[in-house]
């Protein structure tokens, strides 16, 4: 059998897609409308208080297309955690006009390839990587992954030495993108439907582009990867809510 290679793990993800029932919206009246917004916005205050203190991380973003319009992403020690804060925002009056299209539950994780010869415990970049304060860069792409296990293709049965290879020069890939893409990788399985979620931003939203082709021509991709539905999107400052819900 293949040996399993470790992960490192971090903070839970959770990725909450709503789109907004525009028609309800309009009928509201102003009393409520202003409630709503208000509830929100003090909502996300809080949020951006745990980042504050680095306990977590959150995001705010439009989404384009028909998927969803919003995303709010979070990041939290435990998943107990994000449980209330999902709670949290259903229970406000905005949540009245939105519908749920998705989510996505993960962690964030390392693999121990990307760590050798590092104390993960002790070592700032890796600990950087585990609990990652959210890029306040302008852009977003989402999207959810598997490694195949078909015939040949099974990554599962490869060996450790074979699969780290692979990885390493996926990664190589990777590095030519620094400085204009940044990525949060987070582990799922167990936990949703597709093994990893893969979280990227950019200040140019063509380098999603860019970066997702070039590495469709990595053996590790070309053979084994699996690709869920994309999401992409602008991130918002919370200032920004009234705007963007105004009719």
């Amino acid at each position: 059998m293949a040996e399993a290679v470790e992960t490192l793990d971090g903070w839970y993800v959770l990725h909450d897609f709503r789109t907004v029932d525009w028609t309800a919206w309009k009928k509201a009246s102003n009393e409520e409308r202003e409630q709503a917004i208000s509830e929100l916005n003090h909502l996300m205050a809080s949020w951006e208080d745990v980042e504050a203190d680095k306990q977590g991380s959150f995001g705010f973003y439009t989404i384009i297309g028909h998927k969803a319009d919003l995303m709010f992403m979070n990041l939290r020690p435990t998943m107990d955690e994000l449980t209330d804060l999902e709670r949290s925002l259903d229970k406000t009056k905005m949540a009245e006009f939105f519908h749920k299209t998705y989510s996505y539950a993960s962690i964030v994780e390392l693999s121990t390839y990307m760590a050798q010869g590092k104390d993960p415990e002790t070592d700032p970049e890796i600990q950087a990587r585990l609990k990652p304060i959210l890029p306040k860069w302008d852009h977003v792409c989402f999207y959810p992954m598997d490694k195949r296990r078909q015939g040949n293709d099974n990554w599962y049965s490869e060996s450790m030495e074979t699969r780290g290879k692979l990885m390493y020069s996926h990664g190589m890939t990777g590095r030519k993108y620094a400085g204009k893409v940044r990525q949060i990788i987070s582990g799922s399985i167990g936990l949703d439907d597709w093994e990893w979620g893969v979280t990227l931003y950019a200040h140019d939203m063509l380098q999603f582009k860019k970066l997702i082709y070039e590495m469709r021509f990595d053996e590790v991709s070309a053979r084994f990867a699996e690709f869920g539905s994309f999401y992409i999107g602008h991130r918002k400052e919370r200032e920004q809510l009234e705007a963007i819900m105004q009719i």
